[in-house]
């Protein structure tokens, strides 16, 4: 396990790459972006507005997949108020209980902006059973969700024949990843290993009807090529921090004085409920890496983290998966606490991982020795 001399994210995230010097791919794309001319790249987002502009008003000009946080605010700005184009929302819930933050940020970005939103609500009864199976057997509790995060707007977008369909960033590109090539389009989104496919017949097995599966599939090639999904971090220079403090300025709220996680090292990224977080942070006993060291490596990148304040962060909470995630998702899945800590020992990666005398899962110290000073 080697881990990136620059920030700290590890070279077990899945699809990553790294230079000789030992820099990650994440941290080479972001050092790419002094040189692009941005001023250029949004006049392209301005002539393909262009391309897709509504003829006459009360018509909708693209499709926004959205959740209502900070970045979904920040996309909505761009598209509405700077290219004044007229975006329907589209967002797929999750079935955990909200966070006051979450809920007003749902409502708050259709009034702040003015926009219709449709709200795509998964069949509960399929996602019990399915995220308890993905849990246990894959370590993947919201793959189900995650699945039609990816597939619902573009069945959407082609049912309702507004191929102009704008995504955020393009997650391969800034983080490190499956398709990590810089590129405005979005049509291959859905094959980036976030929620990858996975035989359905599987699910029947598990007690699930074939009815229940729609849109489980991705889409067919011949209905990708009808659409233009696109990622707007391909024509705006992305960075959370900016999105956060736009965001603000049109009624987004964080968890301060609500939450703090005991896992991040943040108030204001993937805030909207709280079992789901469960699903990104199953990264740390798979791979050795979770939130914190996600969140602390793009502070790195962004210039206002040096890596030994990050690494700190990342050593304090990466671990530490906060209880209210646990409870809401166990409540949720139907498991009890004991069944839930039972499957996910299961889960931990015993090339990475140990336990210590207070019976709690930890890196291996040659690991934690190499993330602190990273040897190439």
């Amino acid at each position: 396990m080697k881990f990136c001399k620059n920030c700290l994210m590890p070279d077990t995230r899945p699809g990553i790459t790294f230079n000789k010097d030992g820099i990650c791919i994440a941290c080479q794309n972001n050092a790419k972006k002094e040189n692009v001319d941005w001023s250029s790249r949004f006049d392209e987002l301005k002539v393909l507005c262009d391309k897709y502009r509504r003829k006459e008003e009360g018509q909708y000009d693209c499709i926004i997949a959205v959740s209502g946080g900070k970045d979904s605010h920040y996309q909505v700005y761009v598209m509405k108020e700077l290219m004044n184009m007229n975006p329907l929302l589209i967002t797929v819930e999750d079935y955990f209980t909200m966070t006051e933050a979450g809920k007003h940020n749902q409502q708050n970005i259709t009034e702040a902006f003015g926009c219709n939103l449709i709200a795509f609500k998964p069949n509960r009864r399929a996602g019990k059973i399915i995220s308890r199976y993905m849990f246990e057997k894959y370590g993947r509790p919201l793959w189900y969700v995650d699945r039609l995060l990816y597939t619902v707007p573009l069945y959407y977008a082609a049912a309702l024949n507004i191929p102009l369909l704008v995504y955020g960033e393009n997650v391969s590109y800034e983080y490190g990843g499956v398709n990590d090539k810089e590129t405005y389009s979005a049509r291959e989104q859905v094959f980036n290993g976030v929620a990858p496919d996975i035989s359905l017949d599987e699910l029947v097995t598990a007690g699930i009807s074939r009815d229940e599966l729609a849109y489980l599939e991705a889409p067919s090639r011949g209905l990708l090529n009808k659409l233009e999904p696109i990622y707007l971090s391909y024509f705006v220079k992305w960075n959370a921090i900016k999105n956060y403090e736009i965001a603000k300025r049109f009624g987004f709220k964080d968890l301060t004085h609500e939450w703090d996680r005991t896992n991040h090292i943040e108030n204001f990224n993937q805030i909207d409920s709280y079992g789901y977080l469960l699903n990104a942070w199953m990264k740390y006993p798979k791979y050795g890496h979770a939130y914190a060291t996600d969140y602390a490596s793009r502070w790195i990148r962004y210039g206002v983290l040096s890596r030994e304040d990050g690494l700190k962060l990342v050593e304090e909470r990466d671990h530490s998966l906060d209880p209210k995630i646990i409870d809401d998702f166990c409540q949720f899945t139907g498991m009890s606490v004991n069944e839930f800590y039972n499957a996910l020992d299961k889960l931990y990666n015993k090339d990475l991982f140990e336990k210590n005398e207070f019976e709690q899962w930890r890196l291996r110290k040659e690991f934690i020795d190499e993330r602190r000073n990273p040897k190439w």
